[in-house]
């Protein structure tokens, strides 16, 4: 049996299917950042202090949900990863200015 896909075959898939033909550890990192983003993304937006039981249900259950966004962009192209990147880029951003802030409330209210 051949196991062999050509081209042609491969042109109806996503670009991940695609590069994984070439290189099948690409799906496994690819996943891997896809489960690196979303914990990112999570903890710069909307993390909170919990009990360890609760973070780690949370977290077991955010690497299932990132398993599925990463099969909606192995599958169907969905710029998945793309989003999540872009998300923390503006995540970061926003919690840096907010960190400037609160450190520039700080020296003026012990100034006065």
């Amino acid at each position: 049996m051949n196991n062999d896909v050509s081209q042609s075959d491969l042109s109806q898939y996503s670009w991940l299917m695609q590069a994984t033909a070439e290189n099948p550890w690409l799906g496994f990192w690819t996943c891997i950042a896809t489960v690196i983003l979303g914990i990112l993304v999570f903890k710069l937006g909307f993390a909170q202090k919990l009990p360890l039981l609760k973070s780690v249900i949370i977290y077991a259950m955010l690497v299932v949900g990132c398993f599925f966004l990463w099969t909606m962009e192995f599958a169907f192209g969905a710029p998945i990863m793309a989003v999540l990147a872009i998300s923390a880029i503006f995540l970061g951003g926003y919690r840096y200015r907010l960190h400037l802030h609160r450190k520039q409330d700080e020296q003026s209210q012990a100034q006065s």
